[in-house]
């Protein structure tokens, strides 16, 4: 045939293929049959050249098996399969979990989820020597996974980072991580912010590698996050650990930098070095404020000697709110008043820190002061009323690993995962994060306390967030609480989670989930495909169309149709379709005159039909390629 319809590409994105275009347009001539000129390039960007072989230092972080990690980046031949069975309305449901390696996964939402997530929140394996590191097998890591997913003795494609037997406990971590952040980065948007936990371990390589992959200019910051006040009970022989971190990145910086979230709750966790200070955004006359300094100056060089204009009594009426001054000297009381002096100098030979305001000032704004009456004692602390401006520390207290555990225990699922991060914790960041319409993703997802966080959010400001959850099908140990409570997987543990946070939140029970697995794809590999062996075989799916919702799925997701995407189900002529943003997926075998007319018909910018449906019938699929061009309609076959 003169015409055929496009074929729908099976293969994720090849990123290497992508920046070679990429390059090879913004700097024609550089690259020759397929070789790229360093020497020329460097001239063009005015920059010198180095190689690994002339050995010329460079800054930057390397570790053995850094090259080979980056292989793991090639296309992949994986699906995702649609699980009814563990899914809540799954036709319509807004987040998603997904069970499988999230390498493979990170590789499928390429095309679907560029530039479309707005927060990205993991808590990697912190490779302490008693978790589990990904040992991926770089020449085909769906292989891989999927060979560990069938074993039964734990020897698979994952393997224990105390164990060290090659000694790279680093390396291998580092390689694990380092192409799972370049794929992350590529889904988040402009705007988009990628938050990591991690502890000692591995911070510091943490930092050097997404600052590689990220950009140093694209750091916004490292929160110390004070996980347990009274610190773990075992420790290397020195000071017991109390913290953990998250690494904040930004996309793009300066997109971020024009974003301003709502950060108030985060500010609450702040510690203060005043006693009493806080964040609590409290209200009067004149609107919201909060309290950040007591009125005294705490710099001692202002004094009673320096500065003895600032060095007065203040006396205040809490029944009335009246405020009155005296001088220092000036030892007379008033009925109902409570009287404070500045606040002592630790000097010797001064007595007074100076007040930061003047009397005149104390009397015509006491509106912006709060005075605060404790057993006699009176403190004055000024108002700050730019709420939004007040900046954030990087120091964060209050939720804990016990509370924590306490968000599983509410939902009946106490000492079934040992190291869940608290909901308040990733909550109060989504919040300050996200738009109420935002994506956010987590693909080390555990016990999915990162679902039940974008959840419980949702409950607060009335949003419409979605969750996507990755999570790797990990046995629970045999004799843990888990493995009792009937959970063979951590897996198994998280939807279990989600299950019941949408459960026990009635404006969420409408959001659903949808459940799908990484698989191996419903279709051959065709001989024009980079790496593929040539088959011969005449059909184009691999098995007997028996799951249709699976090979929809792998076409809906190739097409760029987003995962949380709702499927409309319809019959065209008995034929199953399934519709989802635009994409209509006609699942049959059996095409005729009759199927591809009502096909035509139905209300879509792309017509996709399965190739084996058209066997021995090429008019009928011409016919068909010339009417949809003809009515406006991109056909497909696959």
């Amino acid at each position: 045939m003169a015409e055929e319809p496009e074929r729908v590409d099976l293969s994720t994105p090849d990123i290497a293929a992508d920046n070679r275009e990429a390059l090879a347009v913004l700097f024609p001539g550089v690259l020759a049959d397929g070789v790229l000129d360093a020497t020329r390039l460097g001239e063009l960007l005015d920059v010198d050249v180095t190689s690994r072989a002339d050995g010329r230092e460079r800054f930057g972080l390397m570790w053995a098996g850094k090259h080979e990690a980056l292989q793991s980046l090639g296309p992949s031949r994986g699906t995702l399969v649609p699980d009814l069975g563990k899914s809540i309305n799954f036709d319509t449901a807004r987040n998603v979990f997904i069970d499988g390696d999230n390498l493979e996964v990170l590789k499928l939402m390429q095309k679907a989820y560029n530039d479309k997530v707005k927060l990205i929140y993991i808590d990697p394996p912190y490779n302490t020597g008693n978790d589990f590191v990904y040992a991926d097998d770089f020449s085909d890591s769906l292989h891989g996974y999927l060979e560990y997913t069938r074993q039964v003795d734990h020897e698979g494609n994952r393997t224990s980072a105390s164990a060290d037997t090659v000694g790279r406990r680093h390396s291998r971590w580092l390689s694990m991580m380092f192409p799972r952040l370049h794929l992350a980065r590529n889904l988040l948007t402009q705007d988009g912010v990628l938050a990591v936990s991690i502890d000692a371990n591995e911070v510091a390589h943490l930092r050097s590698v997404l600052d590689e992959v990220f950009g140093e200019e694209n750091y916004l910051n490292t929160i110390t996050w004070v996980s347990n006040l009274k610190g773990r009970q075992i420790s290397n022989g020195g000071a017991v650990g109390t913290h953990e971190y998250v690494l904040v990145y930004a996309r793009d910086f300066a997109s971020v930098e024009q974003f301003r979230g709502n950060f108030d709750e985060l500010k609450a966790m702040m510690p203060s070095v005043y006693k009493g200070a806080g964040y609590n955004v409290k209200h009067d006359d004149n609107g919201p404020y909060v309290t950040k300094n007591q009125l005294y100056n705490s710099n001692s060089k202002f004094n009673e000697v320096t500065a003895p204009t600032m060095v007065f009594r203040v006396h205040f009426n809490p029944t009335t709110e009246e405020v009155r001054v005296t001088d220092l000297d000036d030892e007379t009381t008033f009925p109902g008043f409570l009287m404070t002096m500045p606040h002592s100098n630790s000097r010797p030979d001064l007595s007074w820190h100076a007040w930061r305001w003047s009397r005149a000032k104390i009397l015509a704004e006491s509106e912006d002061l709060e005075f605060r009456a404790e057993d006699e004692n009176l403190q004055i602390w000024s108002k700050i009323r730019d709420v939004t401006g007040v900046a954030i520390k990087d120091l964060v207290i209050g939720p804990s690993t016990m509370s924590a555990k306490a968000d599983l225990e509410k939902l009946g699922l106490e000492r079934v995962f040992d190291t869940p991060k608290p909901v308040d914790l990733l909550r109060v960041l989504i919040g300050a994060v996200t738009g109420s319409d935002d994506l956010v993703l987590d693909f080390f997802a555990g016990s999915a306390s990162t679902a039940h966080a974008t959840t419980a959010q949702n409950e607060v400001d009335g949003g419409q967030r979605r969750c996507i959850t990755v999570n790797l099908p990990e046995p629970t140990p045999e004799d843990s609480e888990a493995a009792k409570m009937g959970f063979a997987t951590v897996s198994e543990i998280a939807i279990e989670r989600i299950r019941r946070v949408l459960d026990g939140s009635p404006p969420a029970q409408d959001a659903g989930l949808r459940v799908m697995a990484l698989a191996e794809s419903n279709f051959r590999a065709s001989n024009d495909e980079p790496g593929s062996l040539f088959d011969l075989s005449a059909e184009t799916l691999v098995a007997p169309l028996n799951d249709v919702d699976a090979v929809v799925a792998e076409i809906l997701l190739r097409e760029g149709v987003r995962l949380e995407s709702p499927w409309e189900r319809t019959t065209v002529a008995s034929a199953p379709v399934v519709m989802s943003d635009g994409v209509a997926v006609i699942s049959s075998l059996d095409l005729d005159d009759d199927v591809v007319a009502a096909a035509l018909e139905l209300e879509t910018r792309v017509l996709v039909f399965l190739e084996d449906g058209f066997a021995g019938s090429d008019a009928l699929k011409a016919n068909a390629f010339t009417r949809a061009r003809e009515l406006g309609i991109m056909m497909k076959t696959v």
